[in-house]
């Protein structure tokens, strides 16, 4: 458990360390909508490389999300998509759950490292539409039985919720993140993540910031990606 901890803690921090040379890299190199550079940089940014027909099969269904802009919806960057696959993967999370589904697209880079455990995503969506074109998007990506789609306030459907959390994706309404917190941290997992989006100045609710710098149970590290700043706060053990 001990090294599963630091692991995840040094794999936050050296992608801290890299995002801003990333993001320098970007406004020289003309960064595409693929995610990679002008033809002068071969970095980290170049498009996914699946490892199985199954990996494939679901970035296929991201590659032409993110070409169909009329039905991207309000979707996470490819970048910050990656890095919720990251965090993932690298933390061996079982049990996923996310606020804000719009049409699956960031659960789709979460459910990437899921895939190969058979482990579960729950996520949240107010909006009927939203929840249908996500519903497609999972069963065309072949992950439909390793999620579920709650439809309806999240503020009042998370209340349902059972059982540890070993990682919280928070990317819904900016008012309500500081509910979202104080509702689910106590189902979070010590050594699990919260991971807040958007925590960009104008944004975020001020109450979120001050109850994760304040909480001594919370480490909190803002990570700019270019885009915006994603907030990870590690639940102590």
């Amino acid at each position: 458990m001990h090294n599963r901890i630091v692991l995840t803690v040094s794999v936050i921090l050296a992608v801290a360390m890299i995002i801003p040379l990333i993001s320098q890299a970007q406004q020289i190199g003309n960064r595409g909508m693929r995610g990679g550079f002008g033809s002068s940089y071969t970095s980290i940014q170049s498009a996914p490389v699946p490892k199985m027909d199954e990996e494939k099969k679901i970035l296929d269904i991201l590659d032409d999300m993110r070409n169909n802009q009329r039905a991207m919806g309000a979707n996470v960057p490819m970048d910050d998509g990656r890095f919720l696959r990251l965090l993932v993967e690298t933390t061996g999370a079982k049990n996923v759950v996310e606020i804000g589904t719009s049409n699956g697209y960031s659960a789709l880079w979460m459910l990437l490292g899921l895939k190969s455990t058979g482990n579960k995503l729950t996520t949240f969506e107010i909006e009927p539409a939203s929840v249908r074109l996500a519903r497609e998007n999972f069963k065309r990506a072949g992950v439909d039985n390793i999620v579920t789609v709650i439809e309806g306030d999240a503020h009042e459907k998370v209340k349902t919720l059972k059982g540890s959390i070993d990682l919280l994706f928070i990317d819904a309404d900016k008012e309500g993140y500081y509910d979202y917190l104080n509702q689910l941290l106590s189902l979070v997992r010590p050594g699990g993540l919260v991971v807040a989006h958007n925590m960009d100045q104008g944004m975020v609710d001020q109450r979120y910031v001050e109850a994760i710098t304040t909480n001594p149970d919370l480490e909190p590290l803002l990570l700019s990606t270019g885009s915006g700043n994603i907030g990870v706060s590690l639940k102590k053990r």
